[in-house]
């Protein structure tokens, strides 16, 4: 995980940028797929993933 732009409770829109993932030097940004809120983060920038991990939690 190179960044996390959301945090607990905050609200979010459809399209708008959640984490940056980096694999292989390429980043890839995590957007939301519907508008909600943000119910929790299981993830840190500089923490190491796997393909199915949960990331973020939303309501």
């Amino acid at each position: 995980v190179a960044s996390v732009a959301v945090k607990v409770g905050a609200e979010v829109k459809q399209g708008d940028l959640m984490l940056t993932i980096e694999a292989m030097k390429m980043e890839t940004g995590i957007h939301a797929e519907r508008d909600a809120v943000v119910k929790a983060v299981h993830v840190s920038p500089g923490a190491q993933i796997d393909a199915k991990d949960l990331l973020v939690e939303l309501e």
